[in-house]
């Protein structure tokens, strides 16, 4: 992994137009009108895609049909008046409409913001592989965490607008699970999606040099050990240079089941390792920069970017 990084596309300016799309499940319409007041609030332009409310005639999991999700998105991306592209929602859906997307008119389209997390980490990979482009680990506009949470709004806010304001990282509740201090480029996201992604055309072959930065919503203890072991037995997780975990939402009790499962597994690494960091899906959700050399501190529980996100 390049140890200066990927290329960071600029910050925005107020005025600056971002599109919200749903590349993986349907936005409820409510939640979206009002993260899109969110939005208008910080002087941003918001326009939510045709596809975001959709739904399959099928599989009413998701936001459309794959070749609609996959227009939707690049239509929005090649769009030279727009800066910026929110996901709307997470679920599952990226991984059947990522290698529809033209690559070459992407990359024609310049460098832009793309803000997302869990199923989204599909997409970061593919912007990481494809394009050499760092990405905006955040929250999505209809969730709850970014409509309600005020921490995690001005997280997201300062990274856009004056991300030299934001390089140190990290919530007061931060610790140490194997203490140390590490040097890396920031990659990761949700862990099933990572494990998920091995093997696949966009997926990176190893996380060697980086800084990773995981979480997960929903995986009981075993599961995680599972894809965990998955990633150690793939190779993927050698040359780690230390991890930083946010948050198992309803992985099961945490400090009796998901911690040493955690500690166990990623101990082995022989990296520093820091948990509770504030990131992924946790109502005070901290965005983090994806491709972006970074310090990590687990003894002070921080993260700090050795430049902005944006440049």
């Amino acid at each position: 992994m390049n140890a200066a990084g990927l290329t960071r596309p600029r910050r925005l300016a107020p005025g600056a137009r971002i599109a919200v799309v749903a590349p993986s499940g349907p936005v409820v319409e409510e939640r979206l009108q009002e993260g899109l007041d969110v939005l208008r609030g910080w002087g941003l332009d918001p326009v939510a895609t045709p596809q975001v409310t959709d739904r399959h005639p099928q599989f009413r999991y998701l936001a459309g049909e794959d070749e609609k999700r996959a227009r939707d998105f690049q239509d929005a991306w090649c769009d030279p008046g727009v800066d910026a592209v929110m996901c709307g929602r997470g679920g599952y859906g990226v991984q059947r409409m990522v290698d529809l997307l033209d690559w070459e008119a992407l990359r024609a389209a310049g460098p832009k913001v793309l803000i997302g997390y869990s199923d989204v980490t599909a997409l970061h990979e593919a912007f990481a592989v494809r394009l050499g482009l760092s990405t905006l680990h955040g929250p999505m506009a209809s969730t709850l965490a970014f409509i309600n949470n005020a921490t995690t709004q001005q997280s997201l806010r300062t990274t856009l607008f004056e991300p030299e304001a934001a390089l140190v990282l990290g919530l007061p509740g931060a610790r140490p699970l194997v203490p140390g201090r590490a040097r890396g480029v920031t990659v990761g996201g949700c862990l099933s999606l990572l494990a998920a992604d091995l093997a696949t055309p966009h997926g990176r072959r190893s996380a060697e040099g980086g800084l990773l930065l995981l979480e997960d919503v929903g995986e009981e203890d075993y599961r995680l050990d599972r894809t965990l072991t998955q990633l150690l037995r793939a190779g993927w997780l050698e040359g780690v240079t230390g991890v930083a975990l946010g948050s198992w939402k309803d992985c099961g009790p945490y400090e009796e089941r998901v911690r040493p499962v955690l500690r166990e597994r990623l101990g082995r690494l022989g990296v520093p390792v820091v948990e509770d960091l504030g990131f992924g899906h946790c109502d005070t959700a901290l965005t983090m920069p994806l491709g972006v050399p970074a310090v990590l501190d687990a003894d002070s529980g921080t993260l700090t970017l050795e430049m902005p996100a944006l440049a």
